[in-house]
C-alpha cells in the first residue's frame, strides 16, 4: 500500500446519506419560529434575531422572507416612526391583485387610530361597504342619482362664516382658487385642452363677482349669466376696447363650454344643479360614482376631479376651524383611486390634479394615490405632462408595488431604485393564473395579495396581505358576480 494513500471517511450530507438505501430526505422542515418582545426572548440568545421590519403602523401582513409581521401606513411612518418625509403612498399593480385591498386595510387600521378615511371617488365601488361599516357617509353621484355643484363652497363656506380676520380671508381665497381650478378642469375635459390665460382670468373675475352679488349658493348657470351680462369688470379684463362685439368674440367659446355643463352636453346635469348631499368632515366619507358607466370616460374623469375638489375643500375647512380652536384637530387619510382615468382625458389635467392635491404635511393629511402601472403615466401624449405625472411617484413617501410586468421595470427603476431580485419578484407576481383542475376553475393569481414596500433606495419589504373574516364581508369587489341567481 502506498504511503500517500489516505483513508476516506464517508460522511452524510446535509439531508442524510445519499444513494440507494441511504435514507436522504428531499425536504427539510423549517425550524419553528416564535415572535416575542426583547424581554420575553432575551434568554434564547444566541438564537434570537431582530424582525427587520418596524412595528409601527397598521398591521398589513406577513413578511414573505422572514414571516415577521409588517406594519405600515404613510401617516404612522411619517408621524410616529419618522421613516418617511412625506405622508403619502403611491400604489401600483396589475388589476385583480389587491391594490384596493391593501389600501382598504390601511384605511381600516387608521380609523382605529382616529384618522378619518376619505375616498374622493369610488368607481367600482371598492370602498362603499367599508365606509358604511365604519359608520361613515356614502354620497352617491351619477346621472339622475345625485348632483355636485362645483360652485358650492360647502364646508368652506360654513367654516368661513365662523372665522374672522386673516383666517377667514385665507380660507375664502383658498376656496375661490379651488372653484376656479375645478371649473377650468371641466372645461379642459370638454375641449381636450385647457382654457386660455385670458379665459381663466375672466373665469376668476366672474367667480369673484358672483360671490359678491349673488344671494345664496350660485350654480353654473349663474356663472354663464354673469359672463353674458358683460359687467364692466369683465369687459376690462377681456380687453374689448369699448367694443361689445369684441367682448362677445372673446367670451363666446368660454360661454359655449360652460353651457355644455348645464345638462345638454356630454357631462349631463351632474354639475348643473345644487349639491344633493353636503359632505361632512367629522366621519369617514366616500363619494360613490360607480353608477357612471365605464364608456363615459369624460364624465368619470369630471366626476373624480369634482369629488377631489369638494373633498379637499372640506378638509381645508376642518383644519382652518381647528387652527382657530373652534373644533378638535382631526387627521385624514385621503384615497385617490383610478388616477389614470383623469390624467388621460385631456392636456393640462396633470396640472389640475397637482393643484388639487397640494395638501402638504403641515395639513395633517395622509394620501394614497392608486393606478395600474407606470405605463398609465407615460401614456400621456405630451412630455411635460408625463414628467409631472411621474413626479407624483417621486414625491411619494412610500411606493407600494403589486405584480408588474418586466417591461415596466426600466421606467419604474428610474423613479424608485429596484434591484434585479426585486424586479424578478414583481414580474413573477404578475404571472397570469393557471387552471385548477381539482376545483374546476381558474386558480388565484400567484401575486394576489403580495406587495413590495419601497422607501427611497432602501431594500424593499415583500409581504402578503391576508384578510380577516370581518374584512372579507366588505372586500368583495366582484359582488355582482357572486350574488344569488348569477350562474
Amino acid at each position: 500500500m502506498s504511503r500517500t494513500a489516505r483513508t476516506v471517511v464517508r460522511r452524510p450530507g446535509s439531508r442524510g446519506w445519499r444513494g440507494r438505501g441511504g435514507g436522504a430526505v428531499n425536504y427539510v422542515d423549517p425550524v419553528a419560529e416564535w415572535r416575542g418582545t426583547t424581554v420575553q426572548v432575551c434568554g434564547l440568545w444566541p438564537y434570537g434575531a431582530g424582525s427587520g421590519t418596524p412595528m409601527i403602523g397598521v398591521p398589513l401582513g406577513r413578511n414573505l422572507t422572514s414571516g415577521a409581521t409588517v406594519c405600515c401606513d404613510p401617516i404612522s411612518w411619517f408621524r410616529r416612526a419618522g421613516l418617511i418625509h412625506n405622508p403619502s403612498a403611491f400604489v401600483l399593480g396589475k388589476p385583480g391583485l389587491g391594490k384596493s385591498t391593501i389600501v382598504r386595510r390601511m384605511a381600516l387600521g387608521l380609523s382605529g387610530y382616529g384618522v378619518q378615511p376619505m375616498v374622493f371617488g369610488d368607481l367600482r365601488p371598492d370602498y362603499v361597504d367599508l365606509v358604511r361599516a365604519l359608520g361613515g357617509q356614502v354620497i352617491t353621484l351619477g346621472r339622475g342619482r345625485g348632483y355636485l355643484n362645483v360652485l358650492d363652497p360647502g364646508a368652506a363656506g360654513a367654516a368661513a362664516a365662523r372665522l374672522t380676520g386673516d383666517a377667514r380671508r385665507a380660507l375664502e381665497a383658498e376656496a375661490h382658487g379651488r372653484r376656479l381650478n375645478v371649473v377650468s378642469a371641466l372645461v379642459t375635459i370638454l375641449r381636450g385642452s385647457p382654457p386660455t390665460d385670458r379665459e381663466e382670468t375672466i373665469l376668476s373675475s366672474a367667480l369673484l363677482l358672483l360671490a359678491e352679488r349673488h344671494e345664496g349658493v350660485p350654480v353654473l348657470s349663474d356663472l354663464v349669466r354673469i359672463i353674458h351680462q358683460a359687467p364692466p369688470e369683465l369687459r376690462a379684463i377681456a380687453l374689448d376696447r369699448g367694443d361689445m362685439d369684441r367682448y362677445r368674440d372673446v367670451t363666446e367659446p368660454l360661454e359655449a363650454s360652460l353651457m355644455a355643463l348645464l345638462g345638454q352636453g356630454r357631462l349631463g346635469e351632474l354639475f348643473a344643479r345644487p349639491t344633493s348631499e353636503t359632505m361632512h368632515h367629522d366621519r369617514p366619507v366616500v363619494f360613490d360614482v360607480s353608477d357612471i358607466d365605464d364608456g363615459e370616460v369624460q364624465l368619470q374623469a369630471a366626476a373624480l376631479l369634482a369629488c377631489w375638489s369638494a373633498g379637499f375643500q372640506a378638509v381645508e375647512a376642518a383644519q382652518a376651524l381647528a387652527d382657530a380652536g373652534l373644533e378638535p384637530r382631526r387627521h385624514y387619510f385621503l384615497i385617490l383611486d383610478e388616477l389614470w382615468r383623469v390624467l388621460r382625458v385631456g392636456r393640462g389635467l396633470v396640472d389640475r390634479v397637482d393643484a388639487l392635491t397640494r395638501l402638504n404635511r403641515a395639513r395633517g393629511v395622509g394620501m394614497a394615490m392608486v393606478t395600474h402601472s407606470m405605463a398609465d403615466l407615460l401614456a400621456l401624449p405630451y412630455p411635460e405632462d408625463r414628467a409631472k405625472a411621474t413626479g407624483f411617484v417621486e414625491r411619494a413617501g412610500l411606493v407600494i408595488c403589486g405584480g408588474l410586468p418586466l417591461k415596466e421595470m426600466p421606467t419604474l427603476s428610474q423613479v424608485v431604485a429596484m434591484s434585479s431580485v426585486e424586479q424578478t419578484l414583481l414580474d413573477g407576481w404578475a404571472t397570469p393564473p393557471t387552471w385548477d383542475s381539482t376545483l374546476g376553475r381558474e386558480a388565484d393569481p400567484p401575486g394576489r395579495g403580495n406587495f413590495l414596500i419601497k422607501v427611497g433606495g432602501r431594500p424593499g419589504i415583500p409581504l402578503h396581505v391576508d384578510l380577516t373574516a370581518a374584512e372579507r364581508e366588505v372586500n368583495d369587489t366582484n359582488r355582482l358576480w357572486n350574488e344569488e341567481g348569477t350562474r
